[in-house]
């Protein structure tokens, strides 16, 4: 009895110390398969429990003004996302971000329901949003921190500088067409994780700026506000439709305000509608009217034996051409080459381009710039129109000459006067003068550029004197005369087409350009008013606007005034007219 227990203990002792020894190899060999085969697989799979590798990318680079103003800026927001999977309840997160955030619930819902596992909720929320959010401790939800644009001057310049998407890339204005320089760059970043997923360490690698550049404009802050100012009360006032003005330097090209009534809000341009964002002075052609008499005058003294004691009669208001007949306001008979300009005489200006000739009339325009891009850095410029020459007839010449038949962009209009008052030479107009870093060095500088010369120097000293004389008593641009500054202009209101191509009656468009002082014009301002009510020539609507930008411009600039009686051009006051 005790051998057979003794063999039965000995046996039960084997087989305890057969499994022990089969376990701890089983033991051993699934170490080794882990260590030797499974280590970097399961390695990863930890880390990922731990580290996240997120793309992030620094702030968009800020837009100045030309003194250093800032007119966008990049601040840090929390957007927020969630990890469905992670997401416990996920009925009662939906009631709880709905709430926090001001959102619907289906929309919420439907964002979770996605097979993603991560997902946004709400890009940018606000600073109240979020708090209300972080004290409910919900599981599977995060707070990102992004950058957020926003414009402190509010609507000022908002046609100049567009807007920012959701996603920080420009869409309208300056920050798209400089996008590129602007954007910042992106880059990962390791972010550890504690056992409740919140983050505790980021790693920036190293000897990366991820911050975009940042955009000098050419505007000047004060400039743009005198500007939307007098525009936005000229505007009301007339109970016009909408209108635009601009400011430029003749000898750069550099825009010192552009402003357009009725404007918008960047910071919520999602409530304005559409057709409020496009900046129209530069991407809506129009006919100019009577301005283009400049133009006329401009190819009449370069290309005839024209001066501006040439005479031509007016027919009394009355001209017919074919089938047509070009009126005047008032009834002149003979007026000469310079007081058809200040008086502003349709029938005058129609003889005169009958002598220029299509050809050459078209030589001179294009030379200015008309019917082609200026080259403006801001996006979905116009063109305009400036019709083949050898398609006109003669009454399209007439009606060219005096600013019907074709179209221009207020953009082109400034650029094109500002070569006469910049000695005949064309500029490139321009917005942004240069680039630099976040350390404020200079990335890229942008000089002025000199795009051709349109006319003669003695052209454009003659042309000065014409366009003085507008602005002198008796001349269509009286009202627009500077006190304490000599300037140049012209007067222009221009029937409006209705839906079915025709001209109508009851609609304008009334505008004035000029720039001052006279004899070293340091400006350009021009101002068009859209649809005005009651008065509709640019003489008594644009003319008092563009002395208000002007005066005020140049006493921002600290142009001295000009001395008593200095700059003064004499000529003989034999009656009036409207332009």
């Amino acid at each position: 009895m005790r051998k057979d227990t003794h063999r039965t203990l000995r046996l039960r002792l084997w087989l305890l110390g057969l499994g022990f020894t089969a376990a701890l190899a089983g033991i051993c060999a699934r170490a080794v398969m882990l260590q030797a085969f499974d280590g970097p697989r399961l390695s990863r799979k930890a880390a990922d429990q731990v580290e996240d590798e997120v793309k992030t990318a620094g702030k968009r680079g800020t837009i100045y003004d030309r003194r250093g103003q800032e007119m966008a800026v990049s601040v840090t927001v929390s957007s927020i996302a969630a990890r469905p999977a992670e997401i416990p309840d996920r009925e009662a997160a939906v009631r709880e971000l709905a709430a926090a955030l001001r959102m619907k619930p289906q929309e919420v819902r439907e964002r979770l329901d996605s097979p993603r596992k991560f997902v946004w909720i709400k890009r940018q929320a606000g600073p109240r949003e979020t708090e209300a959010l972080r004290r409910k401790h919900l599981p599977g939800i995060e707070f990102v921190s992004e950058t957020n644009r926003f414009y402190p001057n509010r609507s000022l310049a908002a046609h100049v500088l567009g807007f920012t998407g959701v996603d920080g890339r420009g869409l309208e204005g300056v920050e798209f067409y400089y996008d590129a320089f602007l954007r910042p760059s992106e880059v990962s970043v390791k972010v550890l994780k504690d056992a409740r997923r919140a983050g505790f360490l980021t790693e920036l690698p190293a000897g990366r700026d991820p911050d975009g550049k940042n955009v000098i404009l050419t505007l000047d802050h004060g400039i743009q506000y005198l500007a939307e100012s007098a525009l936005n009360e000229a505007v009301a006032a007339a109970r016009a439709r909408s209108g635009m003005a601009i400011v430029m330097e003749p000898a750069t090209g550099a825009i010192l305000a552009l402003a357009i009534a009725p404007s918008f809000n960047p910071n919520a341009y999602e409530e304005a509608p559409r057709p409020l964002w496009r900046n129209r002075a530069v991407t809506d052609p129009f006919e100019p009217g009577s301005i283009m008499k400049i133009f006329l005058a401009a190819a009449a003294l370069e290309h005839t034996p024209i001066s501006p004691r040439s005479t031509f009669h007016c027919e009394n208001g009355r001209y017919q051409i074919g089938r047509h007949t070009v009126h005047d306001v008032h009834h002149y008979g003979v007026l000469s080459f310079q007081d058809i300009i200040r008086y502003s005489s349709n029938i005058g200006a129609a003889k005169i381009g009958g002598t220029v000739g299509p050809e050459r009339l078209h030589e001179t325009l294009s030379r200015f710039g008309f019917g082609r891009k200026t080259g403006i850095d801001s996006p979905a410029e116009t063109s305009g129109l400036l019709p083949p020459y050898r398609k006109w007839a003669e009454i399209d010449t007439a009606a060219i000459s005096f600013g019907h038949g074709m179209s221009a962009s207020a953009l082109q209009l400034a650029s094109a006067v500002s070569a006469i008052a910049n000695g005949g030479v064309l500029m490139k107009p321009h917005l942004v003068s240069a680039v630099t870093d976040a350390e404020g060095r200079e990335v890229e500088r942008f000089a002025p550029v000199a795009v051709g010369r349109a006319i003669r120097p003695e052209t454009a000293r003659t042309l000065r004197e014409i366009l003085q004389s507008v602005l002198l008593p008796g001349g269509t641009g009286v009202l627009a005369a500077l006190d304490g500054y000599t300037a140049c202009g012209k007067t222009g209101t221009a029937r409006k087409v209705d839906e079915r191509g025709q001209y109508v009656n009851d609609r304008h468009l009334a505008s004035f350009i000029g720039f001052a002082p006279a004899e070293d014009p340091r400006i350009t301002v021009l101002v068009v008013i859209d649809e005005p009510k009651g008065q509709v020539y640019g003489g008594a609507v644009a003319a008092p606007v563009f002395k208000k930008i002007a005066q005020a411009t140049l006493t921002r600039l600290n142009v001295p005034p000009a001395p008593a009686g200095g700059g003064k051009l004499r000529v003989a006051v034999d009656g009036g007219g409207r332009g």
